[in-house]
């Protein structure tokens, strides 16, 4: 069973940053996309940001392009999303999601098998 603990949301005033992290509790790291979703109340959940740990590939929304970045370290089995000059519109529950292999789209949330609880972000104006 993989399990997915995220850490590090909290609140923060705008133009700060917040470092999130995702540990996975899998066999082969390596072998998995691991992406980034977030989800704001009364919208629905959105793509973030997602790395392929295999090539080190990296793909993000165009709203966090250039602010956020995502990275992987598949000894510590941990991705980490370091957010910079955050928005209020940045305001979300994020969620981190993990699938083995290759989905065809990374940016998808129905293409991951595996999700962890959540962490709240709060970015007050």
């Amino acid at each position: 069973q993989v399990q997915l603990v995220e850490s590090g949301g909290g609140l923060v005033q705008a133009g700060g940053s917040l470092r999130l992290s995702c540990v996975a509790s899998v066999g082969t790291f390596s072998r998995y996309v691991v992406g980034w979703f977030r989800q704001a109340p009364g919208k629905e959940r959105e793509f973030v940001a997602a790395t392929k740990l295999w090539s080190g590939f990296k793909n993000y929304a165009d709203s966090v392009k250039g602010r956020f970045t995502i990275s992987g370290d598949n000894a510590k089995k941990t991705v980490t999303l370091q957010m910079n000059s955050l928005k209020s519109e940045d305001t979300a529950i994020y969620y981190c999601a993990a699938d083995p292999g290759a989905p065809r789209r990374i940016d998808v949330s129905a293409e991951y098998d595996y999700w962890g609880q959540g962490t709240q972000v709060t970015v007050s104006s």
